[in-house]
């Protein structure tokens, strides 16, 4: 197979050990597919993994490609795998041990691949799969939720929270949460109610809600607490040891470490093929520009209120 370009780096760092390089894509494997990307979008746990965060996970052979979230084509398949095909449209995610999506082709395990609703864009698909399979795990695996419940979510403008709000509203439960005061009117467009600052006083809104989920991982647990009801469910979506202990203890708290699922991902697609969830993509970049563009990102948190999308033209 010809040569194609991915961004790559062939040590654990900061975004200036990133290249945009020439690599030979592997055969897929058992179980696994070749997606040729249109389009693939950009999650902190990137920039996390390329810094060495999971080095348990992702060793130390080099080099190594960026990126998880993508959409594309499907380019051949591995022996076993007969859910999806060659020439089907696709989302998903590449497995944190590979990574490698920010590139014209990846190499992703089947399970993690879903076909894509023919009415999303690639860019508009490829912003899906971390965030939104996170937001729903952390509400039906872990939150429990149930229609007509109650739900309040911590940080409910980013792209866990937006995608929390929206999956929660399109099961009939109603949700509130906190956001910037700045952005309280964008809140209420979306559907919560009440809407609160970051640093709410929880006492006027205790005992709730049924589901708390805390997106922006600032929550103070007894804040927490009060908001819900009796045998309410309290998740944060951030798998810090300090989260991971915590939820080992008796309690309503539990975190949300995200696991590929073929079926909840097939929910999270089927939702934004109804229109009842959408991610805003604050920016679009090429291939060719996109490390700098991921850089800005990383260092400056900029641009903000929505993803940042690569696309291999």
């Amino acid at each position: 197979m010809t040569t194609m370009k991915r961004i790559q780096y062939h040590r654990y760092g900061g975004p200036e050990v990133l290249r945009l390089e020439e690599f030979a894509p592997a055969r897929p494997g058992a179980g696994e597919v070749l997606v040729r990307v249109r389009a693939a979008a950009a999650n902190p746990m990137d920039w996390g993994i390329r810094g060495g965060a999971m080095k348990m996970v992702t060793g130390r052979k080099f080099p190594r490609g960026l990126g998880h979230d993508f959409a594309g084509v499907v380019e051949a398949v591995g022996e076993g795998v007969d859910r999806i095909g060659v020439g089907d449209e696709v989302l998903g995610g590449a497995p944190i041990s590979t990574s490698g999506a920010f590139a014209e082709l990846v190499i992703a395990e089947a399970k993690g691949v879903v076909r894509k609703p023919a009415n999303l864009s690639w860019e508009e698909a490829a912003a899906l799969p971390t965030v939104a399979l996170t937001a729903y795990q952390a509400l039906y695996d872990k939150g429990k939720l149930q229609p007509g419940q109650a739900v309040f979510v911590h940080g409910s403008l980013g792209g866990v929270g937006r995608s929390v709000t929206q999956l929660a509203l399109a099961r009939g439960a109603s949700v509130g949460g906190s956001c910037r005061a700045s952005a309280a009117a964008e809140a209420r467009e979306l559907g919560l109610s009440p809407v609160v600052d970051f640093d709410f006083d929880p006492e006027p809104l205790s005992n709730r809600f049924d589901v708390v989920v805390d997106t922006a991982g600032k929550l103070p647990s007894a804040a927490g607490r009060k908001l819900l009801k009796p045998g309410g469910h309290l998740v944060g979506v951030h798998p810090t040891p300090a989260n991971i202990a915590k939820s080992a203890l008796p309690g309503p708290f539990k975190v949300q470490i995200t696991r590929t699922v073929t079926k909840d991902l097939e929910e999270v697609a089927r939702a934004a093929g109804q229109g009842t969830l959408r991610l805003p993509i604050a920016r679009t970049v090429p291939l060719t520009e996109a490390i700098a563009a991921l850089t800005e990102l990383e260092l400056k948190g900029t641009p903000k209120g929505g993803k940042l999308v690569i696309t291999t033209g």
